[in-house]
């Protein structure tokens, strides 16, 4: 079969991630001796840099990781919480119906920082220093910036201008759009890890000291300090109103990442491992259980059929994680119940030859009440548009109306990934995300901008995903690794908000039931529905959506449009952002990534 590139294959190490500098920059860690853990924290640093539209240093990041030393497969969160002061009363005082998607109001704790320090710590062997010089080099030298990068600035200049000021010293310099594939420097981002470096070197030449005194810089010193005073200022966001921030120093000092057990389901021969509730993993492990009841290797990778159960069944497990998941720390989530064979049978039958357009959440004893009320806010709340209708640039009134923005504030961002497998076993995925250049301003003396990821948050009481104190919002990210009877096999992600679980099993199914090797599984045409509520402000939904790439062919989409999907045919290569790498029992490595977009490169050797 013809892909797009080499499915790479070796058995010294494998690195993937969706920028060429990137997983150069992991690759370049292995080849000093490092192992996964040390590769996958100097490409995750390289992104901040080189895809600041996607992710920055402020934002957060799920790790599911394997420890050929340990034996145990973890997941490492890395998602910050809300602070102390986002109380649903502060917030619903401001007259919002939404949490503004940009600006300071929907900032969270800094997740992503901690959490590859504790990778680098726990589990890493590289000094701090070899992680970082990779990103301090490209924000002090320079890389080639990206044209999409280039467009996001130029369609943000005006109101970076008159708004956000500081975002113009970054990403205007001289007061212009920067050039796509020219080089682009951040030399404040650069002095920001210089100085974390310094102040970490400072304590001697211990390793783990250093990491430790490096987390210190940045939640309890000269970061935590610029942050706090930069969020006490008033920004615009997309409200149509200025708003100050509600995060602290205070906030960033009493946190940390952590480790938490991940949660599997067994899918014939493999396991998948995902994040627990507080993400979106779960809709890809309830997604199998309902598949598992059906002939998915009988119908073809590209067959209407194979896309038509695969969507359906999506939509019903999209519609359990509107009404049930959130933290776990905050609400208990049935996740026993909505994997158990005897709910995924009754919930198979829904799946029908026709497309629903419906959100049809299951119930789970004792959540009746819980359901009513969430159906009832989304029914209220929810923007509902239809396949093909540009809905991401909602009008003035529907801004006001919901608690929304000024004209030309509004660019959502969008998410990375890197997948690293080693010689000895070490397994990583990890997305990070958040701290987009577009969606909060820059801080000047650190050369980021915030994470905005309380746009998650509803400002509803009584769901599961409402705002409050110290909790965490139901993260689009998520990140997967599988094991194959009963071995380490298989770490896989993508970008892609509400899209990632969907390209994910595209990609995960294909090759488990059609031995497509990896490139050849992502190289296949792709879609996804929109049917369900958006994670994203303004929470619109199309109901009975889906996007297909032309490349299924007439008479495939013919086929799906007959079903009753509302199709919306999309140009062919425009759809998933995939990447993946594999472990062979017998240590053979393999990794692929998606050629959409043309920055993702897979390398290794």
């Amino acid at each position: 079969m013809f892909t797009t590139r080499p499915e790479i294959v070796g058995s010294f190490g494998v690195v993937t991630s969706t920028h060429w500098l990137a997983s150069s920059s992991g690759m370049a860690m292995l080849e000093r001796g490092g192992n996964a853990f040390d590769a996958a924290v100097a490409a995750g640093f390289v992104l901040h840099v080189v895809e600041p539209h996607l992710v920055g240093p402020a934002g957060e990041v799920p790790v599911l990781l394997h420890s050929a030393r340990t034996g145990r497969t973890e997941v490492l969160c890395g998602q910050g919480l809300s602070p102390a002061g986002a109380t649903l009363q502060a917030y619903r005082a401001l007259d919002l119906g939404l949490i503004p998607g940009n600006g300071l109001l929907p900032a969270v704790i800094p997740g992503a920082f901690d959490a590859w320090m504790l990778l680098l710590r726990d589990h890493g062997t590289l000094r701090l220093r070899d992680v970082l010089e990779p990103a301090i080099h490209y924000a002090e030298h320079g890389h080639a910036l990206m044209p999409r990068i280039a467009a996001t600035i130029a369609g943000l200049q005006d109101f970076f201008k008159q708004h956000w000021p500081t975002t113009c010293e970054v990403y205007l310099p001289g007061g212009s759009v920067p050039q796509a594939r020219k080089l682009f420097r951040n030399p404040w981002l650069a002095q920001t890890w210089k100085r974390v470096l310094r102040e970490a070197e400072s304590v001697g030449s211990d390793r783990e000291r250093q990491i430790e005194a490096a987390r210190n810089a940045f939640y309890r010193g000269f970061v935590a300090e610029a942050i706090d005073r930069f969020a006490r200022t008033e920004v615009m966001d997309e409200s149509g109103a200025p708003h100050r921030g509600v995060l602290t120093a205070d906030d960033m000092a009493s946190w940390s990442a952590h480790y938490e057990a991940p949660l599997t389901y067994d899918y014939g021969d493999y396991t998948v491992a995902k994040a627990g509730a507080w993400s979106q993993g779960p809709v890809f492990l309830q997604s199998l259980a309902l598949l598992k009841g059906m002939d998915m290797q009988g119908a073809g990778p590209n067959s209407a059929e194979f896309v038509h159960r695969l969507t359906e069944a999506m939509k019903l497990a999209f519609a359990d994680r509107e009404v049930y998941y959130g933290d776990p720390d905050f609400v208990d989530v049935p996740l026993a119940h909505l994997l158990s064979d005897g709910y995924n049978d009754a919930r198979r039958a829904l799946i029908g030859e026709r497309a629903s357009h419906e959100l049809r959440p299951g119930t789970a004893p004792g959540y009746e009440a819980q359901v009513a009320r969430v159906m009832e806010v989304l029914s209220r709340m929810s923007r509902v548009t239809r396949a093909g209708e540009a809905s991401s640039e909602p009008t003035m009134a529907d801004m006001r109306a919901a608690g929304a923005a000024p004209a030309g504030s509004v660019r959502r961002g969008d998410t990375t990934h890197v997948d690293v497998i080693d010689r000895w076993g070490n397994m990583v995925s990890a997305t990070p995300s958040g701290g987009w250049l577009q969606s909060s301003p820059v801080i000047p003396e650190l050369g980021f901008a915030l994470s905005t990821r309380a746009q998650m948050f509803w400002l509803e009481p009584d769901l599961p995903n409402t705002l409050a104190p110290r909790k965490r919002p139901r993260t689009t990210l998520t990140p997967s690794l599988a094991l194959r009877e009963g071995r380490p096999y298989m770490a896989f992600g993508t970008p892609g908000g509400d899209q990632q679980e969907q390209w994910q099993l595209l990609l995960f199914l294909r090759h488990v039931h059609h031995g497509m090797n990896l490139q050849e599984a992502i190289d296949q045409p792709m879609s996804h529905t929109m049917h369900f509520p958006s994670s994203f402000y303004p929470r619109d939904r199309k109901p009975g959506h889906l996007a297909a790439e032309v490349s299924f062919g007439r008479a495939v989409l013919d086929d799906l449009r007959a079903r009753g999907h509302e199709l919306e045919e999309v140009p062919q290569w425009t759809v998933g952002r995939l990447t993946a790498a594999t472990r062979d029992a017998d240590g053979m490595l393999r990794a692929a990534a998606t050629p959409r977009l043309m920055q993702a490169y897979a390398v290794g050797r």
